[in-house]
Formats: structure tokens, C-alpha cells, sequence
């Protein structure tokens, strides 16, 4: 048996590392996100799931490259928050990227850590939730990290129409970091702080010499509005998660369940009066708008 100064020491070991871990990138880089008006990685998490509920994965890993000086560069975690929680009592997995370390760039491990909880999700049967805050590949990890976003991507399609998979786009995502959530089944976004972008302003000023703002590129109502790739545009950060969590009181938690039921206090038998009117009394109004209704429809249909 272990001495029990021995064991003090190891758990108060224990408690600093997690410290260090749940401090990101440092204080400067955490308070200088919040000056943007953005929550870090673990307060998204913490605001989103029921209280006291979040049980966090892989919290010490760190990355395994020793490239362009990145053998010094260590953080516990590399980058990205994982676990599981409960939202409305029902189990969903979560995963929450850091910007504050390395802008959230995806490295081998980073990737291994999503990958898990997707895989935990598709076998418990629980939905995925991804708070993107990404600017893409660990570019000084090269193929590796590319490799990443490939088995990604193959989690994403397996679990595509097993269980919901959400993305809340939360930064300046470009690359990969837009690849998957463009493949899940609902995008929310925030106004004047997400961007999803293949690549950047700069790169296309360079390339086809075409002057384009991030908003105009990428913005949330540029993808709202015009291309269709995400669903919801909310104001802040907190929004964005209330907005999801309501999303989730909807839909099932995989598809071999039936969506979520509350007990209405709404009479059955309740008399509304104002349906007496939805009808024009004149049948020759009631004809010309069931005639432009349905020209509508076979208009849309063709």
C-alpha cells in the first residue's frame, strides 16, 4: 500500500495538471477572445448542457508532432474539449474546439478525440453537437492532420441519419473546420463573429484579384440567405446554444426512437373563433385563392 503523503501528492499533481489543462491557451489569449465578444471553449459547454452534467474525455492528451518547433508548443488537450452530458435529461456527446490553442487548428490527436465521441454517439444512440471554432488543419502536422478530417468525415456519413448531428459555428472556421459541419443535418451560426470559408479574403484577392469582405464571403446571412449551407443565424454565442438546445426538444436522439413528447394543457375540445374567418364567406373569393394557391404549388413542384 502507498504511503499516504504519497497519494496526497499524486492527487494534488492530479489537480494541477487539470488546472493547467481547463486554462486554454493562457489567460491573455482566453481574455483577449472574450474582448471579441465570444465564450471559450468550456464556458460553451458549461452554458449548453444541464448543470453539473458535463463529463469531460481525454482531458490531458496532447499532441504527438515535434515539427517546426512544436515539440515545445504542448497543451493538455491539443485544442479541443470532448464528453458527454445531458441536455433536457437526454444524453447527447459534445465536442467544443479551443481557439485559444493553435486558433483551434486540428492536429492527429485533436482529430482522435472527436472521432471517439462520435463513434460513442453512434453506439449509445445519442445525438453529436460540434461548437466549431476552427481555422482549420494543423498545417505544420501536414498529411497527418489532414488525415484527420478524412476519418471525420467518414464518422460523419455513417452517422448521418442514425443520430443528429448539429453544428454551431462559433468562429472564423475555414477549410476542413467547414467541410464537416456542411455535411451534418443543422448549421447555426452567429452573426458578425462565424465565418465559414474554404479559404480567406486574402487568398482570393491574390488569386482572382477580387475584393470580398469575411461577411460577404462566409457571414452568417451569406449562408443563411444565399447559399443554403447553414440553418440558423443567431445574435451571440449564448443564443446559438439556446437556439440548439431548443432544436433538440424536436428531433429523436437516433432514428429508431420517436421524437421528444410533452403533455399539452390545451384542451382537445377548445374553440378558437377566429378560424370563422380564415375562409372568405364568398365562394367566388374562397375559388380564386384555392386557384392561386395551387398555381403556387405546381409552380414550386415544377
Amino acid at each position: 500500500m502507498q504511503p499516504e503523503h504519497e497519494i496526497v501528492s499524486k492527487i494534488d499533481d492530479l489537480k494541477q495538471r487539470s488546472a493547467l489543462a481547463e486554462e486554454g491557451g493562457g489567460k491573455a489569449r482566453l481574455d483577449k477572445q472574450k474582448s471579441t465578444g465570444k465564450m471559450t471553449a468550456r464556458e460553451r459547454i458549461d452554458f449548453f448542457l444541464d448543470e453539473g452534467s458535463f463529463e469531460e474525455f481525454d482531458k490531458f492528451v496532447e499532441h504527438r508532432s515535434t515539427d517546426f518547433g512544436l515539440a515545445e508548443q504542448q497543451y493538455p488537450g491539443d485544442g479541443v474539449v470532448t464528453g458527454h452530458g445531458l441536455v433536457d435529461g437526454r444524453e447527447v456527446f459534445i465536442f467544443a474546439q479551443d481557439f485559444t490553442i493553435f486558433g483551434g487548428s486540428l492536429s492527429e490527436t485533436h482529430a482522435e478525440k472527436i472521432c471517439k465521441i462520435m463513434d460513442l454517439a453512434m453506439k449509445v444512440g445519442a445525438p453529436v453537437i460540434g461548437l466549431n471554432d476552427s481555422g482549420g488543419a494543423r498545417i505544420q502536422e501536414g498529411v497527418v492532420s489532414l488525415g484527420g478530417y478524412a476519418d471525420i468525415f467518414l464518422r460523419n456519413t455513417l452517422a448521418s441519419g442514425v443520430v443528429p448531428q448539429i453544428s454551431c459555428i462559433m468562429g472564423p472556421c475555414a477549410g476542413g473546420a467547414v467541410y464537416s459541419p456542411a455535411i451534418t443535418d443543422f448549421n447555426v451560426m452567429v452573426k458578425d463573429t462565424s465565418y465559414m470559408f474554404i479559404t480567406g479574403p486574402d487568398v482570393i484577392k491574390t488569386v482572382t484579384h477580387e475584393d470580398v469582405t469575411k461577411d460577404e464571403l462566409g457571414g452568417a446571412m451569406t449562408h443563411n440567405a444565399k447559399s443554403g449551407v447553414a440553418h440558423f443565424a443567431a445574435d451571440s454565442d449564448e443564443h446559438a446554444l439556446r437556439l440548439t438546445r431548443e432544436l433538440l426538444s424536436f428531433i429523436p436522439s437516433n432514428n429508431l426512437e420517436n421524437p421528444p413528447f410533452v403533455e399539452t394543457t390545451d384542451p382537445a375540445d377548445r374553440a378558437d373563433a377566429s378560424l370563422n374567418s380564415a375562409v372568405p364567406e364568398s365562394s367566388t373569393w374562397a375559388m380564386m385563392i384555392f386557384g392561386f394557391v395551387s398555381r403556387a404549388i405546381c409552380s414550386a413542384s415544377s
